[in-house]
């Protein structure tokens, strides 16, 4: 016997059940695009490599503690400027600048190693045309250095630009002719009249410092190449011979290089060529081993020149001791040792000679700045990169930082991977 089949009714759909499918749906979109803005975020600081999150990291970090040192070192000064008014002042400008170039950085961190290749060119002529400028009205000189443009509502030291442009063009023309880097004739072309315009600018505008920086960029340019150091051997010589000359261009040069070839032990140059090195010395003796502690530096008042710019370290040796001095000098070999770990495991010549170049500029930097604080080398008015107050240097710093940062998030592979011959550098032959 068949039994009747029984089913239960269906549940029409009630007014009272649309809405909550709506909101429901809703939710799911708009779960969907916070879940998709996440995503966009996650994507903005993702990378390839460890390498990038190191150098990031103490890129930032450093970028903080200057922002604290250069808010101790000035603000006695900028109370005394102010009329009793402000102690922020360089701080405030300071801030602006790292407000400016950490999102450039991040900018230039997304950029795909082919641009920099194809617009290398135009970068380095669009910096050369403003270092031009130092040489007309826009022009003026800051301790014998004409090497700054006054654009009205703020001022730029174009120099430091052109030691980015430059570096960017070494690598794509020594990558260009890596093949034919053996024959000193096409080395020569176009690097020789190139470099010489470019770094002849800055000798012209006086400035001492900036010249031996970049003279130092080109050098690791090539070397990282690959080029045969018995090429390099005629370079070295002239620039041996072309310094000194270079050096005695400028009186007040002249004066604190004698002043330091002395050792300041002349009583009449205290007051005058060894004021500030001798003031800087103090500094960081003062200091000892924990420091004054962060606010109670001395020299600061009025005692030592560029406290916030040049002689910065020797605060930080005084505030925080001979510790802070060390973890400063650690924050730049942990630098390094980022740049150097992009060298080693790329096979793009393009990528390590850039990279090297600008590990000379900035690592050799700090090393001339510490030097100069330390009296080893004469004033040379050369700041400590991301840490020195100066809005130039510090913009254009983490925008070199940023394309290292573009290079880090290509993946790993190493040397002569895919075939690809392992590339010499410094080559002895």
């Amino acid at each position: 016997m068949a039994t009747k089949p029984t089913s239960l009714p269906r549940r029409r759909p009630t007014e009272s059940t649309r809405p909550r499918d709506d909101d429901g749906a809703r939710a799911t979109s708009h779960d969907g695009r916070q879940a998709a803005a996440v995503v966009a975020v996650k994507k903005l600081f993702a990378a390839e490599t460890g390498s990038f999150f190191l150098i990031l990291g103490t890129t930032l970090f450093m970028v903080v503690l200057g922002l604290v040192m250069v808010l101790s070192s000035s603000s006695v000064e900028q109370y005394i400027a102010s009329r009793h008014t402000s102690f922020f002042g360089a701080f405030a400008r300071q801030g602006i600048y790292a407000a400016i170039g950490v999102p450039l950085m991040l900018i230039a961190s997304r950029v795909p190693v082919s641009f920099w290749k194809r617009w290398a060119w135009q970068i380095l002529l669009v910096t050369v045309v403003l270092q031009l400028l130092v040489f007309t009205p826009l022009g003026y000189e800051i301790g014998g250095n004409r090497n700054w443009i006054d654009l009205g509502s703020f001022t730029a030291q174009p120099s430091e630009a052109v030691k980015l442009a430059l570096a960017i063009w070494l690598g794509m023309i020594l990558s260009v002719k890596r093949d034919l880097l053996d024959d000193w004739k096409h080395l020569a072309i176009p690097l020789v009249p190139v470099v010489g315009v470019a770094v002849g600018l800055v000798v012209l505008g006086g400035d001492l410092g900036t010249t031996m920086v970049m003279l130092l960029l080109v050098f690791a340019a090539v070397w990282f190449a690959g080029v045969r150091l018995r090429y390099l051997a005629v370079p070295v010589l002239f620039l041996a011979a072309a310094i000194p000359l270079i050096a005695s261009g400028s009186a007040s040069r002249n004066e604190r290089i004698a002043a330091w070839m002395s050792g300041c032990t002349d009583s009449s140059d205290y007051q005058a060529a060894c004021w500030q090195t001798l003031h800087g010395t103090w500094a960081l003796a003062s200091g000892g081993l924990f420091g004054v502690g962060l606010g109670n530096s001395k020299s600061k008042w009025s005692w030592l020149p560029e406290a916030d710019n040049d002689f910065i370290f020797a605060i930080i040796g005084e505030e925080l001791g001979l510790i802070g001095a060390i973890v400063v000098l650690a924050l730049f070999v942990v630098l390094a040792v980022g740049f150097v770990k992009i060298i080693r495991r790329t096979n793009d010549p393009f990528v390590r000679v850039v990279t090297g170049a600008v590990t000379a500029w900035i690592i050799g930097q700090a090393l001339i700045n510490v030097a100069v604080v330390l009296g080893l080398l004469p004033v040379l008015g050369v700041p400590l990169p991301l840490i020195s107050a100066g809005g130039s240097a510090l913009i254009v710093t983490l925008v070199a930082i940023g394309v290292v940062l573009s290079f880090a998030r290509q993946p790993e592979e190493p040397l002569g991977g895919r075939g690809a011959p392992r590339q010499r550098v410094g080559s002895l032959r």
